[in-house]
């Protein structure tokens, strides 16, 4: 039984190789109820080890695999994990490959990435140092327009950017000194080309 179950183990030495050094893998024996192998141990469990697996449970009730799950590691680290049902050649459950992902650097990045990219605190640009920055007012002015209407800058089409720059005229833009040449930079085109697409709007 222990050798039909540990054909499995290449398989767990794959998936371990691809998380690393982020992920445990442990496999039971359901007929011994013990761990039989475990690679990249940050639980502290060894081979051996019973698998304190729920003493009720039928393994022939058990489904293909367990839908995620979380559990604290014995230093406190949160552990994403999931469960699939080793089979014989039959169909028959003979064990258990537990996947063990540590997420807590992930929940550490995530939480600095929120904290950097809060927009709940964000606070009004200080007047004294962009009240007069036409180019801080354009670019806010682009980004809004590309969140409202769901686009990506690389990707605007020839009408579209006309159209963005016939909505920075209405709002003004173009009154201040190299406007053009700076719209121009964040479109990909040429200053004339800006002035160019002025005119045949005006048209």
């Amino acid at each position: 039984m222990k050798n039909e179950i540990l054909r499995y183990f290449s398989i767990a030495q794959a998936i371990e190789a691809l998380l690393h050094p982020y992920a445990e893998l442990v496999i039971h024996d359901l007929k011994t109820q013990k761990i039989v192998a475990i690679i990249n141990n940050y639980s502290k469990r060894k081979v051996g080890d019973d698998s304190l697996l729920e003493k009720n449970s039928k393994a022939k009730d058990f489904p293909d695999y367990f839908e995620p799950y979380f559990i604290t590691n014995w230093d406190g680290r949160k552990l994403k994990s999931t469960t699939a049902t080793l089979r014989d050649s039959h169909g028959k459950p003979i064990g258990l490959l537990c996947i063990n992902l540590d997420i807590s650097k992930f929940e550490e990045m995530k939480n600095a990435i929120s904290l950097l990219t809060n927009l709940t605190t964000q606070r009004e640009l200080p007047a004294e140092l962009f009240n007069d920055d036409w180019r801080e007012k354009i670019s806010q002015f682009v980004q809004n327009y590309l969140r409202v209407e769901g686009k990506n800058l690389k990707a605007l089409t020839k009408l579209e950017k006309k159209q963005l720059i016939n909505l920075l005229h209405d709002e003004g833009a173009f009154k201040a000194k190299n406007a053009a040449s700076y719209i121009g930079d964040i479109l990909d085109i040429s200053r004339a080309t800006v002035y160019k697409y002025l005119a045949e709007l005006n048209q």
